[in-house]
């Protein structure tokens, strides 16, 4: 991965983070413990190239359903 394309992604994570803690009305330490624990993180950095193409809303119900998916498969619900 070029210099470029990673400071690309960091900055997309970095709105990610932005978005979200404002919807959610959480600090951005907290949203950094609940994107780290679900692998958030990872998952926004994998799927950049689709991901980095869609609108703040579509953005934030993506990243609601895969921590609530992951959540679940936490709890042993499928």
């Amino acid at each position: 991965m070029e210099q470029k394309e990673r400071q690309d992604i960091a900055y997309f994570i970095s709105f990610c983070i932005e978005q979200y803690k404002t919807e959610k009305g959480m600090e951005g330490e907290q949203v950094m413990n609940l994107f780290n624990r679900y692998g958030v993180f990872e998952y926004l950095q994998e799927f950049y190239d689709v991901l980095h193409t869609q609108s703040a809303q579509w953005l934030l119900g993506d990243i609601n359903k895969f921590i609530k998916n992951r959540k679940e498969a936490a709890n042993g619900n499928h």
